[in-house]
């Protein structure tokens, strides 16, 4: 019986339930499970921003989930690379990648080194964009109560 190694990479940050889902389902689809951790940089060339939680914390909260067998920092935007360091047999995203110009180019890539493409749901109600969205507001009613004097 074959060994597979799955990848699953994500910034992780603002650690939540579609986070864990997607470490859950992909660990059910392979016999050793790397998470990779995306770095503050390479989140910020990503998304536009670094993530509220430090490199060093995700990664620690990444590793200690019961589904990942290991961590892997990814430091380079082109998956293949990192694939060049953590040899893994399939790799998982979200299905918010299916279809799109970014999902197509990854599954190009990895079929000429032989690497499965692994789609799973994206979990709607709960996002990092979501959660950063929810607690600006709340900062912004902190501070608007403050000014009041209501607080």
């Amino acid at each position: 019986m074959p060994h597979v190694v799955g990848y699953a990479p994500g910034v992780y940050d603002l650690f939540h339930v579609g986070h864990l889902n997607i470490l859950r389902h992909a660990r059910s689809q392979c016999d050793y499970l790397v998470a990779g951790v995306v770095s503050d940089e390479m989140a910020e060339l990503a998304k536009g921003r670094r993530p509220v939680i430090p490199l060093v914390e995700r990664l620690e909260i990444v590793r200690s989930i019961s589904f990942v067998d290991a961590a892997f920092v990814e430091t380079v935007p082109d998956k293949v690379e990192t694939w060049k360091q953590v040899r893994f047999d399939v790799i998982f995203k979200g299905d918010d990648w299916r279809g799109t110009a970014k999902g197509e180019k990854l599954e190009r890539d990895f079929r000429e080194v032989g690497v499965e493409v692994v789609y799973f749901p994206y979990t709607v109600h709960t996002s990092s964009t979501q959660l950063r969205r929810a607690l600006s507001l709340l900062e912004g009613d902190a501070g608007r109560l403050h000014e009041a004097g209501l607080q």
